[in-house]
């Protein structure tokens, strides 16, 4: 199985959410994460 970005980031969104239900100040860093993340496989996964 190959794990690609398209099939990463509902995976992501959903942790996400889950985390950010449990402790909603965790959204501000939850968010500049994934912002992050993202970035970084859209620079170097070319």
């Amino acid at each position: 199985m190959t794990i690609t970005t398209a099939s990463l980031s509902p995976l992501v969104a959903l942790i996400a959410g889950i985390l950010i239900l449990i402790m909603p100040r965790l959204l501000n860093y939850i968010v500049a994460f994934y912002l992050i993340i993202i970035g970084l496989i859209g620079l170097f996964g070319r």
